[in-house]
Order: C-alpha cells, then sequence, then structure tokens
C-alpha cells in the first residue's frame, strides 16, 4: 500500500486562497517525511509554470511562493497535469523548479497503489 498523499490544487491567482491551502497542508505532510505530491490541475497548473507562484498571497497565509520553495526543499513533488497544461501552452521546457509535468495515467496508478487523495475545491 502506496504512503504517497496527493493534495490537488486546481486554483490559482484568480482564487488565492484555494491555491495556497493545499501547499499549507503538503508542506506539513513533506515536513513530516511523508511522501507528498500536489497536483496541479484546471488553472492551478499555472502555479508550476516558472514564476507562476509569484504575487500570490492570501491574508493570514504564508506567500505560496515560499511555501512551493519550502516543499520543494522538504521533498515534495509538484505535479502539473498534462491534460490541462497543453491547451494552457505549458509544456516541460516551462515548468518551474521542482515540477513536472504527469500523465493521467501515472495518478490513477498512484490512487490504485493506494495514495491517499485530498482536493481543495
Amino acid at each position: 500500500m502506496s504512503e504517497r498523499m496527493i493534495f490537488v490544487c486546481s486554483h490559482g491567482k484568480e482564487d488565492s486562497e484555494r491555491a495556497i491551502l493545499p501547499f499549507v497542508v503538503a508542506n506539513i505532510a513533506a515536513a513530516v517525511g511523508k511522501q507528498a505530491a500536489v497536483l496541479l490541475t484546471i488553472d492551478g497548473v499555472w502555479i508550476g509554470a516558472e514564476g507562476g507562484t509569484e504575487g500570490i498571497t492570501y491574508e493570514g497565509m504564508p506567500a505560496l511562493s515560499d511555501l512551493y520553495a519550502e516543499f520543494v526543499e522538504n521533498g515534495g513533488e509538484v505535479w502539473v497535469c498534462g491534460a490541462c497544461a497543453k491547451p494552457r501552452g505549458i509544456g516541460e521546457d516551462r515548468v518551474g523548479k521542482g515540477a513536472k509535468i504527469v500523465g493521467a495515467g501515472m495518478v490513477v496508478e498512484e490512487v490504485a497503489a493506494g495514495a491517499k487523495l485530498m482536493t481543495y475545491a
């Protein structure tokens, strides 16, 4: 059974609170040694693009750029949904540090192996 935790983030600059919250929780998981990944979908894929975290803040929460950097430093993985990235023109050449484009098959395999999935709608 997989010990991985996947935190789904489908928002970006258009809803900074919903963009930041998955990284808050995922960062805690990574900091305590859990296998953690943030799956960026829909408008959240812009976070995974180079410079995509800049300017995303919400009162009372850390800036997304700081959380993202800390998450990657703690061993967290940032997964950019390939089906969501393609129509937005985001390819491997445009992803930021620590991010990679993944296909739905990989996510399905992780969940089928027992990964825990958390989503912030």
